[in-house]
């Protein structure tokens, strides 16, 4: 799952400059391996081919990561994290006297951060790693408030048989809801509007 690259080169120093811009990572955190050796003519002119891959714990730099963010901002957190499929799921949880701070208005804050973290750590790997970052456990109790919302607002829709616009929300908020109502007969959702404004609609299936 990290990215993993070859070249050839003539020195150590020029193998690891080669590493930096494939890889785009600082020289510290990858590992130079020699795969094969070629011998120049009276020892002149012999280079390598070297495999360079990150060498990082992925799970543990999205802590260090983290941890350097809450320390610009002066504040202390406990943290805990969980690895799912080898890695390829990364769950990080934090407790703080900030919650409501790192949280943000409707989550808005904590959603950056999980951005900017999934961002870094997609750095490393080739593909995607999912990561997910909750703290409070806002996202389950966002979760458990949206499904009750989502299941009574599809019940006045089944009933009256007409659409409800819901307030704009964000994607994940969204899905929440589009996931929850997936399986009902009687209706159906979709987003509308752009950006800040797109909201989900609840209408009953014809």
């Amino acid at each position: 799952m990290l990215k993993k690259v070859e070249f050839e080169a003539k020195t150590l120093q020029e193998a690891e400059k080669h590493a930096e811009e494939l890889l785009k990572i600082q020289k510290d955190k990858i590992k130079l391996t020699v795969l094969r050796e070629k011998r120049g003519l009276l020892g002149i002119g012999g280079s390598a081919t070297y495999e360079a891959t990150p060498n990082i714990n992925l799970a543990l730099e999205g802590k260090a990561y983290l941890e350097s963010i809450l320390s610009m901002m002066e504040i202390e957190a406990k943290m805990e994290l969980r690895t799912l499929h080898d890695g390829a799921e990364i769950y990080y949880h934090m407790e703080s006297d900030e919650n409501a701070l790192l949280i943000g208005r409707e989550g808005r804050t904590l959603l950056a951060l999980q951005f900017m973290l999934r961002n870094y750590l997609n750095i490393f790997v080739d593909g995607h790693v999912i990561v997910s970052l909750d703290i409070g456990n806002y996202h389950e109790n966002r979760r458990k408030q949206l499904e009750i919302l989502a299941t009574k607002t599809a019940k006045e829709v089944a009933q009256t048989k007409i659409a409800v616009k819901l307030d704009p929300m964000n994607a994940f908020d969204r899905r929440i809801i589009h996931t929850k109502l997936s399986d009902w007969r009687d209706v159906e959702t979709e987003s509308e509007g752009e950006g800040e404004e797109r909201a989900l609609v609840i209408k009953p299936k014809r």
